[in-house]
């Protein structure tokens, strides 16, 4: 499978002449949408459908981060008005119940997508509250206890697969031990390899998604250098190797003011750590082009695992 290691995305309501020759000619690996791009029913399903149609694939990747309550972007069409500490909470009064309720809330939630031809949800969050979390997560996590982060966290992409949408699990190894918020400044946590192993790292160990995504944030007593997206020592040693995951690791928004570099250098340093797509999440046309230019095509590694992604999306 060729395709460029990069995640774009537009600007506005409609396919300019210019993102329709960037889809059809440059071969991005997947084109997530946001608010500004949605309107209407009518008009977001034509949106997708154009972007299939020009990048001549009819599974190609269309995501969307559609959590709930602060985090929605399909607003306009569709009111999921239900945050995620809301059946964390639920699950500690009746872990049966909750999870019933939960599974209909996302088989609804799956529906509506799939309708609209969206194949990809950035959900769930797998961060654990914590004393000092920043608001940036707050209610967008399921509790700040660990075990109920991670058994919502399996449902949720057990669930999601069977409605034949694919999950991407974020912010690995960890974003509730951060007291910052990342779109604005750099995230730095001071907490201990082994304090992070026995919290934040747990929920995503044992993690089956196809997808996660990676913090904008320095873990200063494994890495005190670079930050995670950019830390070979953290992608390899804590994300492959101790956590264990086995999916294709993205990037979040190279954009965010955490990252310091221009968007080219940022791109390239998270390939070069390990990441195996890049995110990009402000929609210029000149942007794209210059990274899509500069990026390589996906690997042996991330085309099989596309592959598996493309088999459930059948």
């Amino acid at each position: 499978m060729k395709r460029k290691a990069l995640i774009i995305s537009i600007k506005g309501l409609s396919l300019s002449s210019q993102e329709k020759s960037l889809l059809s000619k440059e071969k991005p690996w997947g084109l997530i949408l946001f608010r500004r791009n949605i309107k209407s029913f009518k008009q977001t399903q034509k949106l997708i459908k154009d972007v299939k149609k020009y990048s001549k694939d009819k599974k190609f990747p269309i995501l969307i981060d559609e959590e709930g309550v602060r985090v929605t972007r399909l607003i306009e069409i569709i009111n999921h008005n239900i945050s995620a500490n809301f059946f964390g909470r639920l699950y500690e009064l009746d872990k049966k119940f909750a999870v019933s309720i939960y599974k209909i809330y996302l088989k609804n939630l799956c529906k509506n997508l799939r309708k609209i031809g969206i194949n990809i949800n950035t959900i769930p969050v797998l961060d654990i509250l914590r004393k000092n979390t920043n608001s940036i997560i707050g209610n967008r996590s399921f509790s700040k206890k660990k075990e109920i982060v991670k058994q919502l966290g399996r449902v949720t992409i057990k669930e999601c697969r069977s409605h034949k949408i694919i999950n991407v699990v974020k912010h690995m190894p960890g974003h509730g031990c951060s007291t910052a918020d990342s779109h604005l400044t750099l995230p730095k946590v001071f907490l201990s390899e082994k304090n992070l192993n026995k919290m934040d790292f747990y929920p995503f160990k044992s993690c089956s998604a196809k997808l996660a995504m990676t913090a904008h944030i320095l873990y200063s007593k494994i890495d005190p250098k670079n930050v995670s997206t950019f830390s070979k020592i953290i992608i390899k040693k804590i994300i492959r190797k101790k956590i264990g995951y086995k999916g294709i690791l993205m990037s979040d928004d190279i954009s965010m003011k955490a990252l310091k570099y221009d968007l080219i250098t940022n791109a390239k340093k998270s390939l070069e750590a390990g990441c195996n797509l890049v995110l990009y999440c402000s929609g210029n046309i000149k942007d794209n082009y210059k990274l899509i230019k500069s990026l390589p095509y996906i690997d042996k590694f991330t085309s099989k695992k596309t592959s598996e992604i493309y088999k459930i999306l059948r």
